[in-house]
């Protein structure tokens, strides 16, 4: 088929997520190496966003997809009942990587699911119904992670599960805790104490939260919150929940990005970077005293394809892979990099409000005047952002334009040769946005 063919034929007979199809303009992809890939007209991309921030090791890795080749000829499916050789190895190395109490895992198909797990394991621990999480989130997409997310896109699919209480994190859209981190997380968590205690300590199971906020702007928690947010879970009987979808398994230079912040969670879910998103996989990690207690009540809970040998193979290969070459400490090291890069642009470019970035787990915003107001509304797009993502595409980079920001979420196998490439083309298509500053 030629390039019209097949993305007619997608149109045609397919969904597509997140989308009202007749607007839909799909990138006809057809190989992919590295930090590249190519559409079937052999047009080169960079992938600054590592698709949906998870091919972390980059793209068609000759050591994960040997392993699934390997997986196949030996077990291609066994149900999740059974013991096989790559879910204990998998086991066995996720419980060598995850700092303790974390020591046992369940296998899912993906990060919501992962999530819809973990909610599930909260509440049959605590006996309790309800969970909190916060507006700036995103946990996926499945019946009850769509109530757990706060941004826009649970508006639609609401009513969802009930009991899910939404808090402000401590970088609200608007409003504001204060100036210094040591305030804002002073009365960031003297808030949430207070929530938990008007809605009853004793009813909440798990306060659900993303350790580094993703799509809602790449959020690095402030001083102080992540060990605050522990102890107020401590001292209520609460399960501590980090979800780590897209900033675990070394986007943020580290395995998890709650060791960045000296707290350990009762429960991490994980995904994409698990397996660097070759196959569909989603863990659950729990503390050893939720293990305990499924060791003696049971666990209602699972999927036909949980615990699938191929994935499995898939996610210790791309571990591997990830450890032996480097490329966590890589995502660390070009961290400083990639914060110059920021700051380089916004000391040029008039649009730019602000760079955010955490290892290779990174965003730009963009305003519109000195004021700070953005360049596209809430929730919303602008001609400003439409031209930069149509200029983006042209030169060949592509990553997620969304309200007034963009992704910088590189492949981790990145080179800071390959890094500041991809600067100099945003940088060039910065003049687009410039030209909407008004000032």
């Amino acid at each position: 088929m030629n390039t019209d063919e097949i993305v007619q034929l997608c149109k045609q007979h397919t969904l597509y997520s997140w989308s009202a199809g007749g607007g839909v303009k799909p990138i006809p992809m057809a190989k992919a190496e590295g930090i590249y890939f190519w559409t079937t007209e052999g047009k080169r991309y960079i992938d600054f966003n590592s698709q949906l921030m998870s091919v972390n090791i980059g793209h068609g890795h000759p050591r994960v997809r040997d392993a699934i080749k390997a997986q196949a000829d030996e077990l291609m499916f066994a149900m999740p009942s059974a013991a096989t050789a790559v879910r204990a190895r998998l086991g066995k190395m996720l419980a060598d990587l995850t700092p303790d109490p974390i020591n046992t895992f369940f296998f899912t198909l993906g990060g919501a699911e992962a999530n819809d797990n973990a909610l599930r394991a909260a509440k049959l621990y605590t006996g309790r119904q309800k969970v909190l999480a916060r507006y700036r989130s995103y946990h996926g997409a499945s019946g009850a992670t769509i109530s757990l997310t706060g941004d826009p896109r649970r508006w639609p699919n609401e009513p969802g599960v009930g009991g899910v209480i939404h808090v402000l994190d401590p970088s609200p859209y608007e409003f504001s805790f204060g100036t210094t981190e040591e305030e804002i997380t002073a009365r960031s968590l003297s808030y949430l104490e207070e929530v938990i205690k008007s809605e009853g300590a004793h009813t909440i199971a798990a306060f659900f939260l993303e350790t580094v906020t993703g799509t809602n702007g790449i959020l690095v928690p402030p001083k102080g919150y992540l060990k605050g947010v522990r102890a107020l879970c401590d001292k209520y009987g609460i399960v501590m929940i980090c979800d780590e979808v897209m900033a675990g398994f070394g986007r943020t230079g580290s395995v998890y990005a709650f060791e960045h912040f000296g707290v350990v969670p009762d429960i991490v879910t994980a995904a994409k970077g698990l397996t660097s998103s070759y196959l569909p996989l989603g863990m659950m990690g729990i503390s050893d005293a939720i293990a305990e207690h499924f060791q003696k009540n049971v666990f209602w809970g699972g999927l036909t394809y949980n615990a699938h040998p191929m994935l499995l193979a898939c996610a210790e290969a791309n571990i591997r892979v990830m450890l032996d070459e480097g490329m966590i400490e890589n995502a660390a090291a070009l961290e400083k990099v990639q914060r110059s890069e920021m700051d380089r642009l916004k000391a040029k470019h008039p649009s730019v409000k602000e760079g955010r970035c955490i290892g290779l787990f990174g965003i730009i915003e963009l305003q519109k005047n000195a004021q700070g107001e953005p360049l596209a509304p809430f929730n919303s797009s602008s001609p400003a952002m439409d031209q930069l993502k149509v200029a983006f595409d042209e030169r060949g980079l592509f990553t997620f334009v969304r309200w007034n920001a963009f992704m910088c979420n590189p492949p981790l196998c990145i080179t800071e040769e390959q890094l500041r490439e991809a600067y100099a083309i945003i940088d060039d298509c910065l003049d687009v946005a410039d030209r909407h500053f008004e000032g």
